[in-house]
């Protein structure tokens, strides 16, 4: 699923997928559910993966590119291509945002390639763009 969270802007040329050996990639599932803060939800149908969305605090030596401080969450979803535009992602990141608010999380973040298609879906879930380095977002969205 981290494979298919990679943003890929030319499908005819994909990255590849060693990409995710990468340590600042590697940081988002190292170890996942060893941390307090890990949580996942998964979206299937009769066995088969659609989906996933999960939540991390990357706090170490290698902060996660959605970092905004120790407590803040960053969140990250996935669908594989032939579920997308379907209300899964929607339903995912509405489940989830629920999971956080009724857990206490006061605030969660997430980076995004401007050019993304999901940008849009990120805003209309409530995120706010709070930074720009040119080519993402760093979005947040107030859970309190």
């Amino acid at each position: 699923m981290l494979y298919e969270a990679i943003y890929q802007p030319d499908e005819t040329n994909p990255i590849p997928r060693n990409i995710i050996e990468l340590p600042e990639i590697r940081v988002y599932i190292d170890n996942f559910g060893q941390k307090k803060d890990d949580y996942c939800l998964v979206a299937d149908l009769n066995g088969e993966i659609l989906g996933a969305v999960w939540i991390r605090i990357l706090a170490g030596d290698i902060k996660g590119f959605g970092y905004i401080d120790n407590e803040t969450p960053e969140f990250a979803i996935s669908l594989y291509k032939k579920y997308r535009n379907q209300g899964i992602g929607t339903k995912l990141m509405t489940v989830m945002i629920e999971y956080l608010r009724e857990n206490g999380y006061k605030q969660t973040s997430l980076n995004v390639k401007k050019d993304n298609y999901a940008v849009r879906l990120y805003k209309n879930m409530g995120f706010e763009v709070i930074g720009d380095d040119g080519e993402d977002y760093l979005m947040l969205l107030k859970l309190a």
